[in-house]
Protein backbone atom coordinates (compact mmCIF):
# COMPACT_ATOMS: atom_id res chain seq x y z
CA UNK A 1 0.00 0.00 0.00
CA UNK A 2 1.30 3.50 -0.76
CA UNK A 3 -0.01 6.36 1.40
CA UNK A 4 0.46 9.69 -0.69
CA UNK A 5 -0.27 12.76 1.94
CA UNK A 6 -0.58 15.73 -0.27
CA UNK A 7 -1.18 19.18 1.10
CA UNK A 8 0.20 23.17 1.16
CA UNK A 9 4.07 23.44 1.56
CA UNK A 10 4.20 23.40 5.63
CA UNK A 11 0.99 21.64 5.88
CA UNK A 12 2.37 18.45 7.87
CA UNK A 13 3.08 16.54 5.49
CA UNK A 14 6.59 15.52 6.13
CA UNK A 15 5.69 15.45 9.92
CA UNK A 16 2.37 13.11 9.72
CA UNK A 17 4.60 10.88 7.46
CA UNK A 18 7.05 10.80 9.75
CA UNK A 19 5.03 9.82 12.69
CA UNK A 20 3.06 7.32 10.72
CA UNK A 21 6.56 5.52 9.83
CA UNK A 22 7.29 5.70 14.00
CA UNK A 23 4.06 4.00 14.78
CA UNK A 24 3.77 1.64 11.95
CA UNK A 25 6.35 -1.13 11.73
CA UNK A 26 7.64 -2.23 8.54
CA UNK A 27 6.50 1.23 6.75
CA UNK A 28 9.61 3.62 5.23
CA UNK A 29 9.42 7.07 3.49
CA UNK A 30 10.32 7.36 -0.04
CA UNK A 31 9.94 11.01 -0.51
CA UNK A 32 9.31 12.79 -4.10
CA UNK A 33 10.96 15.90 -2.96
CA UNK A 34 14.29 14.14 -3.45
CA UNK A 35 15.01 13.09 -7.07
CA UNK A 36 13.56 17.13 -7.73
CA UNK A 37 16.11 18.80 -5.46
CA UNK A 38 18.61 16.41 -7.58
CA UNK A 39 17.26 17.65 -11.14
CA UNK A 40 17.45 21.17 -9.60
CA UNK A 41 20.98 20.83 -8.80
CA UNK A 42 21.84 19.46 -12.45
CA UNK A 43 20.88 22.96 -13.55
CA UNK A 44 22.01 26.15 -14.03
CA UNK A 45 19.99 28.56 -11.19
CA UNK A 46 18.81 30.51 -13.89
CA UNK A 47 16.77 27.77 -15.44
CA UNK A 48 15.58 26.00 -11.90
CA UNK A 49 11.74 26.49 -12.25
CA UNK A 50 9.16 23.85 -10.48
CA UNK A 51 10.52 20.50 -11.13
CA UNK A 52 7.06 18.89 -11.15
CA UNK A 53 6.95 20.10 -14.69
CA UNK A 54 10.56 17.62 -15.58
CA UNK A 55 8.98 14.79 -17.09
CA UNK A 56 11.67 13.23 -15.64
CA UNK A 57 10.59 13.84 -12.02
CA UNK A 58 7.23 12.22 -12.92
CA UNK A 59 8.40 9.65 -14.33
CA UNK A 60 11.46 8.86 -12.32
CA UNK A 61 9.12 8.96 -9.32
CA UNK A 62 6.69 6.50 -10.92
CA UNK A 63 9.37 4.01 -11.30
CA UNK A 64 10.95 4.58 -7.96
CA UNK A 65 7.38 3.81 -6.15
CA UNK A 66 6.37 1.15 -8.23
CA UNK A 67 9.98 -0.79 -7.24
CA UNK A 68 9.69 0.42 -3.50
CA UNK A 69 5.75 -0.92 -3.60
CA UNK A 70 6.58 -4.24 -5.44
CA UNK A 71 9.68 -5.20 -3.24
CA UNK A 72 9.35 -3.78 -0.20
CA UNK A 73 6.85 -5.82 2.17
CA UNK A 74 5.56 -2.82 4.29
CA UNK A 75 3.48 0.74 3.49
CA UNK A 76 5.22 2.93 1.43
CA UNK A 77 4.59 6.45 2.61
CA UNK A 78 5.19 9.32 0.30
CA UNK A 79 4.16 13.05 1.70
CA UNK A 80 4.74 15.40 -1.07
CA UNK A 81 2.27 18.46 -2.64
CA UNK A 82 0.89 18.22 -6.08
CA UNK A 83 -1.84 20.37 -7.23
CA UNK A 84 -1.43 20.29 -11.02
CA UNK A 85 -4.20 17.89 -12.51
CA UNK A 86 -2.02 16.52 -15.22
CA UNK A 87 0.70 15.92 -12.68
CA UNK A 88 -1.45 14.08 -10.51
CA UNK A 89 -3.01 11.84 -13.05
CA UNK A 90 1.03 10.98 -14.07
CA UNK A 91 2.20 10.09 -10.64
CA UNK A 92 -0.64 9.19 -8.39
CA UNK A 93 -2.73 8.51 -11.62
CA UNK A 94 -0.23 6.44 -13.05
CA UNK A 95 0.68 3.79 -9.88
CA UNK A 96 -2.79 2.91 -9.77
CA UNK A 97 -2.75 1.91 -12.90
CA UNK A 98 -0.09 -0.20 -12.38
CA UNK A 99 -2.13 -1.77 -9.82
CA UNK A 100 -0.89 -0.56 -6.73
CA UNK A 101 -3.31 -0.01 -4.03
CA UNK A 102 -2.55 3.70 -3.55
CA UNK A 103 -4.64 5.95 -0.35
CA UNK A 104 -4.45 9.57 -1.22
CA UNK A 105 -4.84 12.58 1.64
CA UNK A 106 -4.75 15.62 1.34
CA UNK A 107 -4.15 17.83 4.60
CA UNK A 108 -5.92 21.07 4.52
CA UNK A 109 -5.93 24.24 7.17
CA UNK A 110 -7.03 27.54 6.80
CA UNK A 111 -4.38 30.25 5.41
CA UNK A 112 -3.63 31.77 9.07
CA UNK A 113 -2.57 28.27 10.53
CA UNK A 114 -0.31 27.20 7.76
CA UNK A 115 1.13 30.39 7.85
CA UNK A 116 1.72 30.00 11.49
CA UNK A 117 3.35 26.60 10.43
CA UNK A 118 5.84 27.96 8.41
CA UNK A 119 6.73 30.82 10.80
CA UNK A 120 7.44 27.95 13.48
CA UNK A 121 9.43 26.34 10.93
CA UNK A 122 11.84 29.33 10.70
CA UNK A 123 10.26 31.76 7.75
CA UNK A 124 8.97 34.13 10.69
CA UNK A 125 11.70 37.04 9.06
CA UNK A 126 10.10 36.35 5.86
CA UNK A 127 6.58 36.09 7.18
CA UNK A 128 6.32 38.96 8.71
CA UNK A 129 6.83 40.87 5.87
CA UNK A 130 4.39 39.22 4.05
CA UNK A 131 1.83 40.21 6.13
CA UNK A 132 1.77 43.41 5.82
CA UNK A 133 5.25 45.07 7.70
CA UNK A 134 7.22 45.16 4.37
CA UNK A 135 7.61 43.21 1.04
CA UNK A 136 10.40 40.84 1.09
CA UNK A 137 13.46 41.01 -1.27
CA UNK A 138 13.07 37.61 -1.87
CA UNK A 139 9.66 35.85 -0.75
CA UNK A 140 9.82 31.80 0.23
CA UNK A 141 8.12 29.74 -2.28
CA UNK A 142 6.04 28.15 0.26
CA UNK A 143 4.62 31.51 0.83
CA UNK A 144 4.49 32.35 -3.08
CA UNK A 145 2.30 28.74 -3.71
CA UNK A 146 0.02 28.97 -0.61
CA UNK A 147 -3.00 30.46 -1.65
CA UNK A 148 -2.66 28.60 -5.11
CA UNK A 149 -2.25 25.42 -3.25
CA UNK A 150 -5.44 25.64 -0.99
CA UNK A 151 -7.51 26.65 -4.02
CA UNK A 152 -6.50 23.97 -5.76
CA UNK A 153 -6.16 21.41 -3.36
CA UNK A 154 -9.70 21.81 -2.00
CA UNK A 155 -11.03 20.61 -5.39
CA UNK A 156 -12.54 17.20 -5.21
CA UNK A 157 -9.88 14.77 -7.28
CA UNK A 158 -7.70 15.77 -4.59
CA UNK A 159 -9.35 13.88 -1.86
CA UNK A 160 -9.32 12.30 0.64
CA UNK A 161 -9.25 15.70 2.55
CA UNK A 162 -8.81 16.31 6.27
CA UNK A 163 -8.32 19.45 8.18
CA UNK A 164 -6.07 20.10 10.56
CA UNK A 165 -6.03 23.12 12.33
CA UNK A 166 -7.43 21.91 15.46
CA UNK A 167 -5.49 18.67 15.59
CA UNK A 168 -2.49 17.37 16.77
CA UNK A 169 -0.29 15.51 14.20
CA UNK A 170 -0.48 12.41 15.96
CA UNK A 171 -4.32 12.41 15.64
CA UNK A 172 -3.79 13.19 11.86
CA UNK A 173 -2.03 9.84 11.48
CA UNK A 174 -4.77 7.91 13.41
CA UNK A 175 -7.15 9.56 11.41
CA UNK A 176 -5.41 8.78 8.13
CA UNK A 177 -4.65 5.23 9.94
CA UNK A 178 -8.24 4.40 10.08
CA UNK A 179 -9.54 5.76 6.81
CA UNK A 180 -6.38 3.29 5.44
CA UNK A 181 -7.66 0.18 7.28
CA UNK A 182 -3.87 0.47 9.40
CA UNK A 183 -3.36 0.15 13.00
CA UNK A 184 -0.62 2.48 14.58
CA UNK A 185 0.99 1.34 17.51
CA UNK A 186 -0.38 3.48 20.65
CA UNK A 187 1.50 7.31 21.01
CA UNK A 188 2.67 7.49 24.64
CA UNK A 189 5.14 10.50 23.75
CA UNK A 190 4.75 13.05 25.68
CA UNK A 191 4.38 16.39 24.89
CA UNK A 192 7.80 18.11 24.97
CA UNK A 193 9.23 14.28 23.41
CA UNK A 194 7.03 15.40 20.32
CA UNK A 195 8.22 18.81 19.98
CA UNK A 196 11.58 17.98 20.13
CA UNK A 197 11.42 14.97 17.94
CA UNK A 198 9.64 16.85 15.00
CA UNK A 199 12.10 19.80 15.46
CA UNK A 200 14.53 17.57 14.69
CA UNK A 201 12.50 16.13 11.30
CA UNK A 202 11.87 19.35 10.49
CA UNK A 203 16.00 20.47 10.65
CA UNK A 204 16.50 17.90 8.90
CA UNK A 205 14.30 18.62 5.78
CA UNK A 206 15.74 22.54 5.42
CA UNK A 207 16.38 22.90 2.03
CA UNK A 208 19.14 25.26 1.01
CA UNK A 209 18.61 25.55 -2.65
Amino acid sequence: MLLWINGPFGGGKTQTAHEIRRRLPGSVICDPEYPGFGLHRMLPPALRGDFQDLAAWRQGVVEVLDLALTRHEGVVIAPMTVTDSGHFAETVGRLRELGHDVRHFTLLAERATVLRRLRERGFGHLLGSVLGNASPRRESWAVQRLDHCLERLREPEFAEHLWTDRTTVPKTADRIAVLAGLTLRPNHEGRLRTRLRQAGVGIRHIRLD
